[in-house]
């Protein structure tokens, strides 16, 4: 069966960056397997385009560019906030602007955005916005485990159920 459109696949897959001599970024050989809905947004579009029409035990190699994948690293993306904003009872918390660590911030209209604390002083907390992978050549190389047709029940979840 060749994966198409509401299909549950499930690939092994070693994801490096760049190529296939790249640093190893992840992989799930002799662990759990990557397993998803095809088609419904779960993966990145260029991944699946990749995957596309594969079948069950099908081996797959291919790159994906940072501007199709993560997206390119914007320089803009990294923004100094005051330091006072991190101020609880009118003090900051060392921990709360610690270098590596992860926020979640909103704006004025309540959008919530992501980003990585990468340096503070006495004035501004500098933070990353940018994707962890943003500016990242992705390239897979794998293995296509398992295609079958989701169940209603995966559908209406979306997300399968193994």
């Amino acid at each position: 069966m060749a994966i198409a459109k509401n299909q549950v696949v499930v690939v092994d897959y070693k994801l490096q960056n760049g190529n296939g001599d790249g640093d190893l970024i992840e992989e799930t050989f002799g662990s759990d397997p990557l397993s998803f809905i095809f088609g419904i947004g779960q993966m990145i579009p260029a991944f699946e385009a990749n995957l596309e029409n594969t079948q069950e035990g099908d081996e797959f190699s291919f790159l994906i560019e940072a501007a199709n994948g993560y997206g390119l690293f914007e320089d803009e993306a990294v923004v100094q906030i005051p330091l006072q904003q991190f101020a609880q009872d009118g003090k900051v918390s060392e921990e709360s602007i610690q270098v590596g660590r992860q926020l979640t911030v909103q704006d004025q209209q309540g959008q919530t955005y992501h980003g990585v604390v990468q340096s503070a002083d006495s004035e501004n907390v500098t933070v990353d916005f940018n994707h962890p992978m943003a500016g990242t050549d992705l390239y897979f190389t794998g293995v296509v485990r398992t295609v079958r047709d989701a169940t209603e029940s995966e559908l209406d979840h979306g997300h399968a159920h193994e």
